[in-house]
Protein backbone atom coordinates (compact mmCIF):
# COMPACT_ATOMS: atom_id res chain seq x y z
CA UNK A 1 0.00 0.00 0.00
CA UNK A 2 1.93 3.11 -1.19
CA UNK A 3 0.76 6.41 1.19
CA UNK A 4 0.43 9.68 -1.45
CA UNK A 5 -0.02 13.60 -0.64
CA UNK A 6 -3.11 15.53 -0.34
CA UNK A 7 -3.88 18.43 -2.33
CA UNK A 8 -2.61 21.16 -0.14
CA UNK A 9 1.32 19.73 -0.78
CA UNK A 10 1.19 20.07 -4.29
CA UNK A 11 -0.49 23.52 -3.98
CA UNK A 12 2.67 24.27 -2.07
CA UNK A 13 4.74 23.03 -4.27
CA UNK A 14 3.54 24.79 -7.32
CA UNK A 15 3.91 27.93 -5.31
CA UNK A 16 7.84 27.29 -4.34
CA UNK A 17 8.21 26.63 -8.02
CA UNK A 18 6.80 29.80 -9.07
CA UNK A 19 8.22 31.67 -6.30
CA UNK A 20 11.82 30.58 -7.30
CA UNK A 21 11.06 31.07 -10.96
CA UNK A 22 10.02 35.00 -10.31
CA UNK A 23 13.09 35.93 -7.67
CA UNK A 24 15.30 34.18 -9.96
CA UNK A 25 13.75 34.48 -13.75
CA UNK A 26 17.01 33.33 -15.91
CA UNK A 27 18.08 30.61 -13.74
CA UNK A 28 17.50 26.95 -15.03
CA UNK A 29 15.16 25.81 -12.71
CA UNK A 30 15.00 22.38 -11.17
CA UNK A 31 12.04 20.25 -10.96
CA UNK A 32 11.71 18.78 -7.83
CA UNK A 33 10.85 21.08 -4.55
CA UNK A 34 11.28 20.14 -1.10
CA UNK A 35 8.31 20.67 0.73
CA UNK A 36 7.62 20.90 4.59
CA UNK A 37 4.67 18.81 5.52
CA UNK A 38 4.61 20.05 9.42
CA UNK A 39 2.27 17.22 9.87
CA UNK A 40 3.74 15.07 10.13
CA UNK A 41 7.18 16.92 10.68
CA UNK A 42 9.04 15.96 7.80
CA UNK A 43 10.21 16.91 4.25
CA UNK A 44 9.29 15.58 1.40
CA UNK A 45 10.34 16.15 -3.08
CA UNK A 46 7.51 16.51 -5.08
CA UNK A 47 7.88 16.89 -8.81
CA UNK A 48 7.09 20.01 -10.81
CA UNK A 49 5.74 19.50 -13.78
CA UNK A 50 6.42 22.58 -15.55
CA UNK A 51 7.29 26.12 -14.21
CA UNK A 52 7.48 29.40 -16.02
CA UNK A 53 7.54 33.21 -15.82
CA UNK A 54 4.79 34.17 -17.75
CA UNK A 55 5.40 37.88 -17.48
CA UNK A 56 7.51 40.48 -15.66
CA UNK A 57 7.06 39.60 -11.98
CA UNK A 58 4.78 36.60 -12.19
CA UNK A 59 5.02 33.27 -12.24
CA UNK A 60 3.62 29.90 -12.76
CA UNK A 61 4.30 26.47 -11.34
CA UNK A 62 2.37 23.53 -12.21
CA UNK A 63 2.68 19.84 -10.27
CA UNK A 64 0.15 16.48 -10.42
CA UNK A 65 -1.91 15.20 -8.06
CA UNK A 66 -0.79 11.71 -6.57
CA UNK A 67 -3.02 10.49 -3.76
CA UNK A 68 -0.95 6.97 -3.45
CA UNK A 69 -2.50 3.73 -3.70
CA UNK A 70 -6.51 5.56 -3.16
CA UNK A 71 -9.65 5.51 -5.28
CA UNK A 72 -8.69 9.29 -5.68
CA UNK A 73 -10.56 11.13 -8.74
CA UNK A 74 -8.33 14.00 -8.32
CA UNK A 75 -5.22 11.30 -9.23
CA UNK A 76 -2.76 13.38 -12.10
CA UNK A 77 -5.02 16.27 -11.85
CA UNK A 78 -2.39 19.48 -12.61
CA UNK A 79 -2.58 22.35 -9.49
CA UNK A 80 -1.31 25.67 -10.48
CA UNK A 81 -0.28 28.21 -8.38
CA UNK A 82 0.50 31.74 -10.07
CA UNK A 83 2.69 33.74 -8.25
CA UNK A 84 3.17 37.55 -8.65
CA UNK A 85 4.87 40.27 -6.66
CA UNK A 86 2.68 42.71 -4.86
CA UNK A 87 1.36 45.50 -4.11
CA UNK A 88 3.82 47.52 -1.56
CA UNK A 89 0.18 48.72 0.11
CA UNK A 90 -0.60 45.22 0.67
CA UNK A 91 -1.08 43.99 4.51
CA UNK A 92 -0.10 40.44 4.42
CA UNK A 93 3.23 39.07 3.46
CA UNK A 94 1.58 36.65 1.66
CA UNK A 95 -2.26 36.95 0.19
CA UNK A 96 -3.95 33.48 -0.76
CA UNK A 97 -6.62 33.34 -3.45
CA UNK A 98 -8.60 30.89 -4.54
CA UNK A 99 -8.59 30.77 -8.72
CA UNK A 100 -10.79 28.60 -11.27
CA UNK A 101 -11.46 25.13 -9.69
CA UNK A 102 -11.27 26.04 -6.30
CA UNK A 103 -14.08 25.99 -4.71
CA UNK A 104 -16.17 28.13 -2.87
CA UNK A 105 -17.42 28.23 0.64
CA UNK A 106 -21.06 28.94 -0.03
CA UNK A 107 -21.72 29.15 3.88
CA UNK A 108 -18.99 31.90 4.30
CA UNK A 109 -19.34 34.13 2.29
CA UNK A 110 -17.83 32.31 -0.82
CA UNK A 111 -14.41 32.12 0.59
CA UNK A 112 -12.29 30.35 -1.10
CA UNK A 113 -12.05 26.67 0.07
CA UNK A 114 -8.53 26.80 1.17
CA UNK A 115 -8.35 25.31 4.64
CA UNK A 116 -6.28 26.26 8.02
CA UNK A 117 -3.64 22.99 7.09
CA UNK A 118 -3.40 24.50 3.09
CA UNK A 119 -3.09 28.15 4.82
CA UNK A 120 -0.73 27.01 7.02
CA UNK A 121 1.67 24.85 4.62
CA UNK A 122 1.30 27.75 2.03
CA UNK A 123 2.88 30.19 4.46
CA UNK A 124 5.26 28.32 6.26
CA UNK A 125 6.97 26.92 3.25
CA UNK A 126 6.93 30.23 1.45
CA UNK A 127 7.52 33.03 4.22
CA UNK A 128 11.31 31.78 4.45
CA UNK A 129 11.87 32.18 0.72
CA UNK A 130 11.13 36.01 0.88
CA UNK A 131 13.27 38.64 2.14
CA UNK A 132 11.73 41.04 4.67
CA UNK A 133 10.79 43.65 1.60
CA UNK A 134 8.90 41.10 -0.76
CA UNK A 135 5.33 40.32 -0.76
CA UNK A 136 3.45 38.28 -2.79
CA UNK A 137 -0.04 37.07 -4.20
CA UNK A 138 -0.39 33.17 -4.59
CA UNK A 139 -3.23 32.07 -6.71
CA UNK A 140 -4.02 28.56 -6.94
CA UNK A 141 -6.25 27.45 -10.15
CA UNK A 142 -7.07 23.89 -10.40
CA UNK A 143 -7.95 23.31 -14.19
CA UNK A 144 -9.96 20.53 -13.89
CA UNK A 145 -11.56 21.59 -10.19
CA UNK A 146 -15.21 22.45 -11.45
CA UNK A 147 -15.82 19.34 -13.62
CA UNK A 148 -14.36 17.05 -10.84
CA UNK A 149 -16.57 18.52 -8.30
CA UNK A 150 -19.44 17.35 -9.99
CA UNK A 151 -18.24 13.47 -8.70
CA UNK A 152 -17.86 14.74 -5.33
CA UNK A 153 -20.35 15.63 -2.20
CA UNK A 154 -18.68 18.50 -1.88
CA UNK A 155 -21.64 20.26 -2.80
CA UNK A 156 -23.48 18.85 -0.01
CA UNK A 157 -20.99 20.41 2.83
CA UNK A 158 -21.21 23.95 1.22
CA UNK A 159 -18.48 23.82 -1.20
CA UNK A 160 -19.28 24.98 -4.86
CA UNK A 161 -17.80 25.47 -8.22
CA UNK A 162 -14.92 23.91 -7.56
CA UNK A 163 -13.04 21.51 -5.05
CA UNK A 164 -11.38 22.12 -1.54
CA UNK A 165 -7.85 22.48 -0.47
CA UNK A 166 -8.54 20.33 2.75
CA UNK A 167 -7.21 17.83 5.17
CA UNK A 168 -5.05 18.53 8.59
CA UNK A 169 -2.25 16.37 6.99
CA UNK A 170 0.20 16.45 3.95
CA UNK A 171 -0.01 12.59 3.91
CA UNK A 172 -2.86 10.78 1.43
CA UNK A 173 -3.76 7.82 2.87
CA UNK A 174 -5.13 5.23 0.88
CA UNK A 175 -8.71 4.86 2.83
CA UNK A 176 -10.50 3.45 -0.29
CA UNK A 177 -7.81 1.04 -1.68
CA UNK A 178 -8.60 -2.70 -0.55
CA UNK A 179 -5.50 -2.29 1.86
CA UNK A 180 -7.17 -0.19 4.26
CA UNK A 181 -9.78 -2.80 4.97
CA UNK A 182 -7.49 -4.50 6.84
CA UNK A 183 -6.67 -1.35 8.78
CA UNK A 184 -10.00 -1.25 9.66
CA UNK A 185 -10.56 -4.51 10.62
CA UNK A 186 -7.81 -4.34 13.19
CA UNK A 187 -9.38 -1.28 14.52
CA UNK A 188 -12.33 -3.59 15.13
CA UNK A 189 -10.49 -6.12 16.66
CA UNK A 190 -8.67 -4.28 18.82
CA UNK A 191 -11.59 -2.43 20.09
CA UNK A 192 -13.32 -5.21 20.59
CA UNK A 193 -10.93 -6.91 22.43
CA UNK A 194 -9.64 -9.75 20.06
CA UNK A 195 -6.68 -8.11 18.32
CA UNK A 196 -3.01 -9.22 18.65
CA UNK A 197 -3.24 -7.74 22.21
CA UNK A 198 -6.64 -8.47 22.83
CA UNK A 199 -7.47 -11.23 25.72
CA UNK A 200 -10.73 -12.95 26.90
CA UNK A 201 -10.39 -10.71 30.60
CA UNK A 202 -10.47 -7.62 27.93
CA UNK A 203 -13.20 -8.88 25.91
CA UNK A 204 -15.35 -9.44 29.04
CA UNK A 205 -14.31 -6.40 30.34
CA UNK A 206 -15.82 -4.21 27.21
CA UNK A 207 -18.62 -6.48 26.63
CA UNK A 208 -19.72 -5.88 30.34
CA UNK A 209 -19.42 -2.01 29.74
CA UNK A 210 -22.61 -3.10 27.43
CA UNK A 211 -22.17 0.14 25.18
CA UNK A 212 -22.79 0.20 21.60
CA UNK A 213 -19.23 0.30 19.10
CA UNK A 214 -19.98 3.65 16.74
CA UNK A 215 -19.36 2.96 12.79
CA UNK A 216 -18.30 6.44 11.45
CA UNK A 217 -18.83 6.71 7.37
CA UNK A 218 -15.65 8.95 7.08
CA UNK A 219 -14.20 12.03 8.81
CA UNK A 220 -17.42 14.42 8.79
CA UNK A 221 -19.02 11.53 10.85
CA UNK A 222 -16.22 11.21 13.12
CA UNK A 223 -15.86 14.94 13.55
CA UNK A 224 -19.89 15.09 15.04
CA UNK A 225 -19.40 11.85 16.93
CA UNK A 226 -17.07 13.37 19.12
CA UNK A 227 -18.68 16.80 19.32
CA UNK A 228 -21.92 15.57 20.22
CA UNK A 229 -20.12 13.80 23.31
CA UNK A 230 -19.38 10.36 21.81
CA UNK A 231 -16.15 8.93 23.36
CA UNK A 232 -13.29 7.90 20.92
CA UNK A 233 -12.59 5.07 22.24
CA UNK A 234 -16.62 3.59 20.63
CA UNK A 235 -15.61 4.55 17.76
CA UNK A 236 -14.33 3.16 14.07
CA UNK A 237 -14.15 4.99 11.40
CA UNK A 238 -15.10 2.69 8.99
CA UNK A 239 -14.27 4.87 5.45
CA UNK A 240 -16.53 2.84 2.68
CA UNK A 241 -15.69 -0.46 3.72
CA UNK A 242 -19.49 -1.13 5.81
CA UNK A 243 -20.28 -4.40 4.25
CA UNK A 244 -16.98 -6.83 5.70
CA UNK A 245 -17.19 -4.13 8.76
CA UNK A 246 -20.92 -5.48 9.58
CA UNK A 247 -19.98 -8.86 9.36
CA UNK A 248 -16.68 -8.95 11.14
CA UNK A 249 -18.61 -7.46 14.11
CA UNK A 250 -21.16 -10.41 13.88
CA UNK A 251 -18.61 -12.63 13.78
CA UNK A 252 -16.57 -11.04 17.00
CA UNK A 253 -20.33 -10.83 18.83
CA UNK A 254 -20.76 -7.09 18.94
CA UNK A 255 -24.00 -6.85 20.55
CA UNK A 256 -24.59 -3.30 19.64
CA UNK A 257 -23.66 -0.96 16.89
CA UNK A 258 -24.60 2.89 16.10
CA UNK A 259 -24.67 3.60 12.12
CA UNK A 260 -23.43 7.29 12.56
CA UNK A 261 -22.80 9.43 8.78
CA UNK A 262 -23.83 11.85 6.28
CA UNK A 263 -27.28 10.79 5.13
CA UNK A 264 -26.15 10.90 1.17
CA UNK A 265 -23.97 8.16 2.18
CA UNK A 266 -25.78 5.79 5.08
CA UNK A 267 -29.20 5.73 2.85
CA UNK A 268 -27.45 3.31 0.24
CA UNK A 269 -27.35 1.31 3.22
CA UNK A 270 -31.57 1.19 3.10
CA UNK A 271 -31.22 0.23 -0.69
CA UNK A 272 -29.46 -3.20 0.52
CA UNK A 273 -25.51 -1.01 -0.98
CA UNK A 274 -23.17 -1.85 1.33
CA UNK A 275 -19.71 -0.18 -0.15
CA UNK A 276 -20.62 3.43 -0.10
CA UNK A 277 -18.16 4.51 -2.75
CA UNK A 278 -19.42 6.13 -5.55
CA UNK A 279 -16.99 4.30 -7.83
CA UNK A 280 -18.78 0.82 -7.10
CA UNK A 281 -22.57 2.05 -6.34
CA UNK A 282 -25.18 4.97 -5.94
CA UNK A 283 -28.79 4.60 -6.02
CA UNK A 284 -29.09 7.59 -3.86
CA UNK A 285 -32.11 9.11 -5.57
CA UNK A 286 -33.57 5.90 -6.80
CA UNK A 287 -33.54 5.11 -2.75
CA UNK A 288 -34.96 8.62 -1.48
CA UNK A 289 -37.61 8.43 -4.29
CA UNK A 290 -38.80 5.07 -3.20
CA UNK A 291 -38.86 6.13 0.44
CA UNK A 292 -41.24 9.16 -0.27
CA UNK A 293 -43.43 7.02 -2.66
CA UNK A 294 -43.83 4.49 0.21
CA UNK A 295 -44.56 7.38 2.58
CA UNK A 296 -47.46 8.40 0.20
CA UNK A 297 -45.73 11.93 -0.93
CA UNK A 298 -48.08 12.99 -3.38
CA UNK A 299 -47.83 12.58 -7.26
CA UNK A 300 -46.78 16.23 -8.19
CA UNK A 301 -44.04 16.44 -5.24
CA UNK A 302 -42.83 13.11 -5.81
CA UNK A 303 -42.15 14.09 -9.68
CA UNK A 304 -40.48 16.32 -8.86
CA UNK A 305 -38.11 14.40 -7.51
CA UNK A 306 -37.30 13.01 -10.47
CA UNK A 307 -35.48 16.53 -11.35
CA UNK A 308 -32.98 16.47 -8.69
CA UNK A 309 -29.48 15.82 -8.79
CA UNK A 310 -27.98 15.03 -5.24
CA UNK A 311 -29.25 14.04 -1.78
CA UNK A 312 -29.07 17.56 -0.01
CA UNK A 313 -31.02 18.71 -2.72
CA UNK A 314 -33.69 16.15 -2.27
CA UNK A 315 -33.59 17.16 1.48
CA UNK A 316 -33.96 20.57 0.30
CA UNK A 317 -37.13 19.97 -1.65
CA UNK A 318 -38.21 17.81 0.96
CA UNK A 319 -38.15 20.67 3.56
CA UNK A 320 -39.32 23.70 1.63
CA UNK A 321 -42.41 21.52 1.06
CA UNK A 322 -42.94 21.42 4.86
CA UNK A 323 -42.59 24.60 5.36
CA UNK A 324 -44.94 25.93 2.61
CA UNK A 325 -47.76 22.48 3.44
CA UNK A 326 -47.35 22.68 7.16
CA UNK A 327 -46.19 18.63 6.95
CA UNK A 328 -43.87 16.65 7.81
CA UNK A 329 -42.47 14.58 5.21
CA UNK A 330 -38.69 14.30 5.63
CA UNK A 331 -39.38 13.41 9.48
CA UNK A 332 -41.55 10.39 7.84
CA UNK A 333 -39.09 9.89 4.93
CA UNK A 334 -35.92 10.05 6.72
CA UNK A 335 -37.64 8.11 9.66
CA UNK A 336 -38.45 5.22 7.18
CA UNK A 337 -35.41 5.50 6.01
CA UNK A 338 -33.02 4.62 9.25
CA UNK A 339 -35.70 2.34 10.39
CA UNK A 340 -34.97 0.39 6.93
CA UNK A 341 -30.72 1.33 7.34
CA UNK A 342 -31.32 -0.63 10.95
CA UNK A 343 -33.05 -3.34 9.66
CA UNK A 344 -31.10 -4.25 6.21
CA UNK A 345 -27.76 -3.59 8.42
CA UNK A 346 -29.25 -6.11 10.92
CA UNK A 347 -30.24 -8.70 7.90
CA UNK A 348 -26.44 -8.73 6.41
CA UNK A 349 -24.83 -9.12 9.29
CA UNK A 350 -27.16 -12.37 10.13
CA UNK A 351 -26.53 -13.32 6.74
CA UNK A 352 -22.51 -13.05 6.78
CA UNK A 353 -21.87 -14.29 10.62
CA UNK A 354 -25.19 -16.34 11.44
CA UNK A 355 -25.27 -14.04 14.53
CA UNK A 356 -28.25 -11.07 16.16
CA UNK A 357 -26.76 -7.75 16.16
CA UNK A 358 -29.26 -4.88 17.38
CA UNK A 359 -28.21 -1.70 14.79
CA UNK A 360 -29.39 1.92 15.42
CA UNK A 361 -28.50 4.76 12.86
CA UNK A 362 -28.34 9.00 12.88
CA UNK A 363 -27.94 10.66 9.87
CA UNK A 364 -26.56 14.46 9.60
CA UNK A 365 -27.13 16.91 6.86
CA UNK A 366 -24.58 18.82 5.20
CA UNK A 367 -24.56 21.52 7.76
CA UNK A 368 -23.32 18.62 9.92
CA UNK A 369 -27.20 18.46 11.57
CA UNK A 370 -28.68 15.44 13.22
CA UNK A 371 -31.54 15.00 10.71
CA UNK A 372 -33.05 11.59 11.72
CA UNK A 373 -32.46 9.22 14.51
CA UNK A 374 -33.73 5.74 14.14
CA UNK A 375 -35.43 4.71 17.62
CA UNK A 376 -32.64 2.33 18.63
CA UNK A 377 -30.28 5.17 17.76
CA UNK A 378 -31.73 6.95 19.57
CA UNK A 379 -31.38 4.61 22.47
CA UNK A 380 -27.76 4.01 21.51
CA UNK A 381 -26.86 7.91 21.76
CA UNK A 382 -28.55 8.03 25.59
CA UNK A 383 -26.12 5.19 26.39
CA UNK A 384 -23.03 6.95 24.55
CA UNK A 385 -23.31 10.59 25.30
Amino acid sequence: MRSGYTLPVFATASAIAALQCLQQPTNEHKLVVTVDLITPPQQVEISIEQVALVQAGMALGIALSDPGDNLDLTRDTPIWAVVEWADPTQVEKIALLGGEGVGKQSNRDNLPAIYNYAQQLLQANLTPLLTPEQKIQVTIILPEGRILATRTSNAAFGVVEGLSLLGTTGISQPLSAPGQLDVCLTELRSKWGRGEAGTEEQQQSIASVELPLVFCIGENGLDLAQRIGINRDRIIKTANWLGPLLAEAGGLGVPKLLLFGYHGKLIKLAGGIFHTHHHLADGRLEILIAAAARMGLPAAQLAGLFELETAEDVLKYLREIDTVKGSNWVVQIYGYLTDRIDTRSQTYIYSQSQQSVSVGSVLFDRSRQVIATSPTGATFLTQLC
